[in-house]
């Protein structure tokens, strides 16, 4: 096959997975917006004795709400795609950046690439102001006022700065000096980026951007160390967020590795729930621990970023991949930002597996906490949580499947109940 109908191919390859990705998002987002309007008149029967159809209807019109706007999002980042390959835009802004650095040098391939991400959060800005004072606010969530929202942004950018300059000088660095195994050395050097940030994270970064504070309650305190005791977990301290500054959504999560491990519980969470049903939450957490699941999906990411990386040594050794999304010039730079921007549309259609993969191990998780606490107590913590953050209870089931990382709450409570039906004391 010649040059020109290898270019041609792969244009018409792009496009049309393009074309399917867009068309399948948007197809699956119509169908969650008709579904949840379909049963929003009606609160499941498993959940009517704790959630009035008012709170249904209000999950109802937010999640639909949210899926709108994602529409929206959708199209904006396929045009947006567009524009920077095949509508020329790319090969301009490295034209452009010529004019400063010299072709082919580090500071140059920084500059193209970094300014694809800011033109992407530009673009973004209005979009994530929309959620946050507009769908949040109308629901009742947003607390966050424009002066925190444009200083987080301002926070996030320098750290992303921070450290994501560096990394990608050092990668860009190790793609043109390491020959043709330069995507181990990057992919050991990926590897170890991430151990370090996951190390540091939670003293040096999640600090800059909320306040943490000793667990005060005593009582509470004591019934978390002795649930810690019992499942074999250590962890340096015990720590309350005020995350009520931006929203009223409620959350606990285990953050860090090795010595570095904490236990943070939101500020709204323990305002909420009961202490036997934040132990029941932290027992589910603690499953995610013992059953290794970060551990897992690390791999797992690992795995799949390392046949990426081989993927791209492959690529940009092809005339076809630059000149079939319309760039002329071949560079590092340029093949990495044209990998990454494209593979998403090639990868789609993978989604359902990774959000299988995550179901399964909250499942996992589910049951050992109800081996390590009560089932009814995480039943009624989950069912405020939903409540509380207007998760709706009646998601399209392919939409699900294709984005949803936990159980649909019907599915995920109804075991659990199964668990304490077992659990109880059988008749003699």
């Amino acid at each position: 096959m010649s040059y020109f109908s290898q270019m041609q191919t792969f244009t018409a390859v792009f496009l049309a997975a393009l074309a399917l990705t867009l068309g399948l998002r948007l197809w699956l987002a119509r169908r969650h917006i008709r579904h949840i309007a379909r049963c929003r008149d009606r609160v499941p029967a498993d959940f009517s004795e704790h959630i009035g159809l008012a709170a249904h209807q209000k999950a109802a019109d937010y999640s639909i709400d949210k899926t709108r706007l994602g529409m929206v999002d959708i199209v904006i980042g396929a045009l947006f795609l567009l524009a920077l390959t095949l509508g020329g835009a790319l090969q301009a802004l490295h034209e452009a950046w010529l004019r400063v650095f010299d072709a082919g040098g580090y500071a140059h391939g920084i500059a193209l690439i970094a300014s694809v991400a800011v033109i992407s959060g530009l673009i973004d800005l209005p979009l994530s102001l929309y959620r946050t004072f507009v769908i949040e606010a109308r629901f009742g969530f947003n607390k966050m006022t424009l002066r925190l929202f444009f200083a987080d942004l301002a926070k996030q950018t320098l750290l992303g700065a921070a450290l994501g300059l560096p990394l990608l000088a050092c990668v860009l660095w190790l793609m043109q000096r390491m020959g043709e195994q330069w995507w181990l050395y990057v992919w050991a050097t990926w590897i170890v980026f991430n151990l370090l940030v996951l190390t540091v994270y939670p003293t040096l970064i999640a600090p800059l951007f909320n306040k943490f504070t000793p667990l005060a309650d005593a009582s509470l305190k004591s019934r978390i160390e002795a649930l810690l005791a019992k499942c074999g977990f250590k962890a340096r301290g015990l720590y309350v967020m005020d995350s009520s500054r931006r929203s009223s959504h409620g959350n606990a999560y285990f953050t860090g590795f090795g010595a570095a491990k904490r236990i943070v519980l939101f500020d709204t969470l323990i305002a909420r729930l009961a202490p036997a049903e934040i132990e029941a939450v932290l027992a589910h957490e603690l499953g995610h621990f013992k059953h290794h699941h970060v551990w897992k999906r690390m791999a797992a990411l690992f795995a799949m970023s390392l046949g990426f990386l081989w993927l791209l040594g492959y690529a940009m050794k092809q005339d076809w991949f630059y000149a079939g999304l319309n760039v002329q010039t071949h560079s590092t730079a340029l093949a990495l930002l044209l990998f990454f921007l494209v593979v998403p549309v090639f990868t789609f259609l993978l989604h359902p597996l990774t959000s299988l993969y995550s179901r399964k191990h909250e499942y996992e998780a589910d049951a050992y906490a109800a081996r390590h606490s009560a089932p009814a107590d995480l039943v009624h913590a989950l069912v405020k949580l939903y409540q509380d953050n207007a998760a709706t209870l009646t998601p399209d089931p392919l939409y699900s499947a294709f984005y949803d990382s936990h159980p649909p709450a019907l599915a995920r409570i109804a075991r659990l109940q199964g668990a304490g039906l077992q659990a109880q004391p059988q008749p003699a």
